[in-house]
């Protein structure tokens, strides 16, 4: 059961201010009560300050019929936070509306705590009050009054800090995070600590650093009937993907394609995923006797004291790199984050108030740099979901969705969801 109330802001003022509450109640999951949303925020004209747990969804990819943004996906849980951001594109004064920005900063703490507890069972290592930040910038280019095609790009970037990593033996080692901590986990520097089980921290960055550039083009008609768009996101975990000491082979490479108005398809995805390369398969790590630097095996959502990147066992960045929560050997690491995958996704309305979409992944999984699959495992998930808007009952709405997954990755599985869910003042 699940049930929420909203105050979005209009943006009709110069002042506004949002709300919203979002919980529910579960069966066999990995938490009786959820809050999904719980946040408050103010805004004085394009700047908004958000406190608390809020969906963001990214603006590069198709939140409907994309597999799912890189670095931030709507696979996991929402990060309470206390987010500053330009969310929407505003206009650079004096570049003719030709050049807009927006970009955010946050600051936040991840909850899984009890839930990595009770996953590990002591089998292995896991966290507690673990620190988040996140930080990004976009910049886009075109006028569309003048003329159809936008460009835009940016880079984003997130870090998980502090907390206290506990050990199956029982050893913790409780990371830095002082204020001055914080400004190093902003500007990304290497920790000053003398405890040599954080040398890795004091030679490269503190914190679990993860990021990903992004760059789309846009093409829409002035009527708004036909519309394209290709995007490209690049994932990096160090430096050295970050810029270009190696081929920027990892991608998510999307089109989209809006049509016009009819019955069958009003837009379609494909998307192209690949993470197999990850700086190359050698590693080495500087010493005084072989002085040499080697910046391979990325192990990509993966780090060497952190759990990884996920919250709730889920995957914080794409779902098809498999989710630990599915892991049978209470592991909260991603064990296949070396895969070639293709999605597709589309969706139409061919009866009035009849909604429908469809996505379909097909993926292949190398595993990981240090624990290889013996053989390529494939992956094909599927999804139909038809949703039905009666016109005499405002507000309401009913929604049949059928899943099925196969191949060697996860197995087979199958499931139906019903929702009737209703909508505006009960």
């Amino acid at each position: 059961m699940r049930a929420g109330f909203f105050r979005e802001d209009n943006h009709s003022k110069p002042f506004g201010y949002s709300f919203g509450a979002d919980l529910a109640v579960a069966g066999g999951y990995t938490s009786t009560f959820i809050i999904q949303q719980l946040y408050g925020g103010i805004r004085y004209k394009c700047l908004d300050l958000t406190v608390g747990s809020r969906e963001t969804r990214s603006q590069m990819v198709n939140p409907e019929l994309s597999s799912g943004d890189l670095l931030f996906s709507d696979n996991a849980r929402p990060i309470p936070q206390a987010r500053l951001a330009i969310e929407q594109y505003t206009i650079v004064p004096w570049t003719r509306r030709w050049l807009a920005v927006r970009g955010y900063i946050s600051m936040g703490a991840f909850t899984d705590e009890r839930f990595q507890k009770s996953f590990t069972q002591g089998l292995h290592k896991h966290t507690r009050h673990v620190l988040f930040h996140s930080k990004g910038g976009f910049l886009r280019i075109g006028n569309r009054d003048s003329f159809p095609l936008i460009a835009e790009g940016g880079l984003e970037m997130a870090a998980q800090w502090g907390g206290t990593i506990i050990y199956p033996d029982g050893h913790t080692l409780k990371m830095p995070h002082s204020f001055k901590d914080a400004l190093k986990i902003i500007f990304p520097t290497g920790s000053d600590s003398s405890n040599p089980e954080l040398a890795g921290e004091v030679s490269n960055v503190l914190g679990n650093h993860t990021g990903q550039w992004c760059a789309a083009l846009d093409w829409h008609d002035k009527a708004q009937t036909w519309g394209a768009r290709a995007y490209f996101e690049h994932y990096f975990e160090d430096h050295s993907m970050m810029f270009f000491d190696f081929k920027w082979r990892d991608m998510l490479l999307g089109f989209e394609i809006d049509l016009p108005a009819n019955p069958i398809v009003s837009s379609i995805v494909y998307e192209y995923l690949y993470t197999k390369d990850q700086a190359g398969a050698v590693y080495w790590d500087h010493t005084p006797d072989i002085p040499e630097q080697v910046s391979g095996r990325d192990d990509y959502y993966n780090h060497y004291l952190y759990t990884g990147w996920e919250h709730w066992g889920m995957g914080i960045g794409n779902p098809l790199v498999i989710s630990p929560i599915y892991n049978t050997d209470n592991t909260l690491s991603f064990k296949d984050n070396r895969i070639v995958a293709h999605h597709i996704g589309w969706k139409g309305s061919p009866l009035p108030g009849v909604d429908y979409r469809v996505l379909i992944s097909y993926s292949r999984s190398w595993g990981t740099y240090d624990q290889p699959n013996s053989y390529v495992k494939r992956n094909l998930n599927g999804l139909l979901e038809v949703t039905w808007h009666p016109r005499r009952l405002s507000g309401w709405s009913g929604c049949i969705g059928i899943g099925a997954d196969g191949g060697s990755l996860l197995g087979k599985s199958a499931g139906v969801m019903l929702t009737i869910s209703k909508s505006g003042w009960l």
